[in-house]
């Protein structure tokens, strides 16, 4: 009989087995300061932009305020148990009335965290005869709510209308085989990697062709795209056509916590049904309050999302400009593609960070095919022009040295030790191909 803890020490995982090397540093790096455009990192100040803050209330003075008074006037214990139980409040039922009608849906229902509360709703949703159809590209808590579900599940090509046809097709004529179930499509409102808007108009379309319901996990258009901020439904004018909208507070209005949003039958039937939230406390009352205040400003501020939009133009525009691929992006999340291995893109980034004072998370091999590097910049209301110069300046810089082959490096040095000599030493020893 094998040891269940030595398997688990014998493969740390495709990203675990770096966590020496990269811990402190690239895994769990520590931002310190006031959540901002610049904060400091290891004791240097730097430019950040790998935070989701959209629309930069994570320190608004309101917001701070907010969350203070919500703390001093209810403490993190209230309320005491899970909601059906003992953790219900008028302002629990405040902030979801409030929610549904800035979605334009009947009603809607709060969820303690965003990934957990997808997982939980698929699982919530779907009984073992449904099949649930998916982008290719969903995000990671609608590829583990998949695998808690019993029944089918068929994936189509990531924004293919006729891939997804295809899916549909196939879904279709299983249900009529069964003889029981229904469809399930899941995708997105912004995928959050390439920035990519799903085609929710095209796939909403179907629906005169194909019998499903849609669900539509929209974290990133939440409080950034439509006239209002309501979302990319609201942008593509398809809002009415989304049966279940999913979003989260962790992006735009920089909290903790989600909700699910629809047709009021169908969100009570959630609400009695679903078990993480009946079997877990209640969203704690300073959180409540707080966002409560996030949606208030998001509903009637609508200069700070015109902020945001202006920066990510300025950003993508200046990086288009300088000859970078950006993809095909058209929401703020602004990917950079650039080509090169783990070790390139290993020193690129130090670089970037302690020559430039530009803190950009990187993504690479296992999670991207080898050879590859992107950077994930994502633009807020509270970056300035001057940072966006700047980074513009660095990425250029940096990707000359890039092309030109001074990031090869035979060794990665050890993050958790690492100090400006090192990162000096690796520089001296790295050799153009």
């Amino acid at each position: 009989m094998a040891d269940i803890f030595e398997r688990l020490l014998n493969n740390y995982g495709p990203i675990g087995q770096h966590r020496e090397r990269a811990h402190g540093y690239f895994a769990f790096p520590k931002l310190e300061g006031e959540i901002g455009s610049r904060m400091q990192f290891r004791g240097k100040d730097v430019i950040v932009w790998s935070l989701n803050n959209y629309l930069g209330l994570a320190n608004h003075p309101e917001v701070r305020k907010a969350d203070a008074e919500g703390a001093a006037d209810y403490g993190l214990a209230a309320p005491m148990g899970a909601r059906m139980m003992s953790g219900n409040s008028n302002l629990h039922e405040q902030l979801e009335s409030e929610l549904a009608a800035f979605v334009e849906k009947e009603d809607a229902a709060l969820l303690n965290f965003g990934y957990q509360g997808m997982v939980s709703v698929i699982d919530v949703l779907c009984s073992r005869h449904d099949i649930i159809v998916y982008d290719a590209e969903s995000h990671a808590c609608i590829i583990d709510g998949l695998r808690l579900h019993a029944g089918h599940r068929y994936v189509f090509k990531h924004n293919d209308l006729a891939d997804l046809e295809k899916q549909l097709q196939r879904s279709s004529a299983l249900i009529e085989k069964q003889g029981a179930g229904g469809i399930l499509l899941i995708t997105e409102g912004v995928f959050g990697m390439a920035g990519d808007q799903g085609k929710l108009k095209e796939i909403a379309a179907l629906k005169d062709k194909y019998d499903f319901r849609l669900l539509v996990d929209d974290a990133h258009g939440f409080g950034t795209l439509g006239a209002t901020g309501a979302g990319a439904g609201e942008e593509q004018g398809i809002q009415d056509k989304i049966d279940l909208y999913f979003s989260t507070f962790a992006k735009s209005m920089a909290s903790i916590g989600a909700f699910i949003a629809g047709d009021r039958k169908i969100v009570d039937y959630i609400r009695y049904n679903i078990r993480s939230q009946i079997f877990a406390k209640s969203l704690p009352m300073p959180l409540v309050v707080g966002n409560l205040k996030r949606l208030e400003l998001l509903r009637n501020h609508p200069e700070l999302k015109e902020k945001l939009w202006s920066n990510a133009m300025k950003l993508q525009k200046g990086l288009t400009e300088r000859g970078f691929d950006i993809g095909k992006t058209d929401s703020v999340v602004t990917p950079v593609y650039m080509k090169g291995g783990v070790e390139e893109a290993t020193a690129m980034a130090m670089d970037l960070r302690e020559n430039y004072s530009i803190f950009a998370s990187i993504v690479v091999y296992p999670v991207i095919p080898k050879g590859h590097i992107i950077y994930r910049l994502i633009p807020s209301a509270v970056h300035t022009d001057e940072d966006i110069e700047l980074t513009l300046n660095a990425f250029s810089e940096t990707k000359k040295k890039l092309v030109a082959g001074q990031y090869k490096s035979e060794q990665i040095p050890d993050m958790a030790e690492y100090s400006g000599k090192r990162f000096e030493y690796m520089k001296v020893k790295t050799k153009n191909k």
